[in-house]
């Protein structure tokens, strides 16, 4: 059989109809277009053009942003073997756009334009016998995430999209102000961003680790103005602001962020960047909070996501630990002292 052979042989006006005027060698056979006028057409000065392997723009002028992001998508979903199948019998993701250019596609406003980048990055499966070309940048994952519809185009979420992109930066300003917007512009949790960054090895950059600092403080910060901002908008008392704890005349208890003294409730904003549960820093966390359990007082633990997503459950939290307080057993008195 000749593949070649149009599947159901169309006049070729209908093709100027189409909504997309990016498709593949298999789309145009089953358009009804044979090799010799695909080959015809793509000629220089044609009014066609192949921008991609086995990809071809139905126009001559240079593809929009749009028809860019099309072509790399279409090169990496209809090239190679089939994508395997996810436990369960769900399919993966064939491809989506990474990098810089899944970071414009979500709104940042320190990635370049999407028409100044020379190359798109498509993040696929490691399985995939696919090689980098033209505009197509392939980036591999042995487990692909969930992608994110952004204006219909399959998106890597923002914490792996700026993994992708920091590895390929080498200048510090530049991943700083990235890292710094993922969290000021509310598009992902500081925790998020680390974890992706950790699992890239990107954290043995000197550049990337000074860019993570800023961020986590730059995380912490909106996360205090938050909680602020649900104490007083959700009808919870004033507690004392960012103070340490010690017993009188004893050991100091550590730190915490809100304490009502009145109901020996404390409150902590969880920032820390995941690490192992073995790590010293965890160890140290935990330590605490158990201590000052042991005390009588009880620690509520907050995650800045929940501040950022749900503050009114947050503040139902902390209200019940607050009217629980006459049912539980006295607690140790202890001195709150500024931070």
């Amino acid at each position: 059989m000749n593949h070649d052979t149009p599947l159901s042989p169309l006049p070729l006006q209908h093709l100027s109809g189409l909504r997309s005027r990016v498709l593949t060698t298999r789309q145009l056979r089953e358009h009804g277009v044979p090799a010799a006028e695909l080959t015809e057409r793509c000629r220089p000065g044609g009014c066609w053009q192949q921008v991609l392997p086995g990809v071809y723009l139905l126009h001559p002028g240079p593809p929009t942003s749009e028809e860019r992001l099309q072509a790399v998508l279409l090169y990496a979903s209809h090239r190679g073997p089939s994508v395997p199948r996810q436990p369960g019998g769900s399919d993966a993701p064939a491809a989506m756009i990474t990098g810089l250019a899944a970071l414009a596609l979500h709104g940042f406003s320190e990635a370049p334009p999407l028409l100044v980048l020379d190359r798109i990055e498509v993040l696929v499966a490691r399985t995939r016998r696919l090689r980098s070309t033209g505009f197509a940048q392939v980036v591999r994952a042995a487990d692909l995430p969930v992608p994110q519809q952004v204006t219909g185009v399959p998106t890597a979420p923002v914490p792996r999209a700026l993994a992708d992109a920091v590895a390929g930066l080498h200048d510090a300003a530049a991943v700083r102000r990235l890292l710094t917007e993922a969290v000021r512009g509310g598009h992902s949790e500081a925790s998020a961003v680390v974890r992706e960054l950790s699992r890239a090895r990107l954290l043995t950059r000197p550049h990337v680790v000074d860019a993570v600092d800023a961020l986590l403080a730059e995380g912490r910060a909106l996360a205090e103005q938050r909680l602020y901002a649900m104490v007083r908008e959700h009808g919870l008392s004033e507690p004392l602001w960012n103070v340490d704890l010690r017993l009188p005349g004893g050991p100091h208890l550590g730190g915490v962020d809100a304490y009502w003294p009145e109901h020996a409730v404390a409150l902590e904003i969880d920032t820390r960047a995941p690490r192992p549960e073995e790590d010293p820093l965890h160890a140290a966390f935990d330590h605490k909070r158990e201590h000052l359990e042991r005390l009588g007082i009880t620690v509520v633990r907050c995650l800045p996501r929940t501040l950022r997503e749900a503050p009114a459950e947050q503040a139902a939290v902390v209200r019940t630990a607050l009217m629980a307080a006459p049912e539980r057993e006295p607690s140790a008195y202890v001195v709150a002292l500024p931070r």
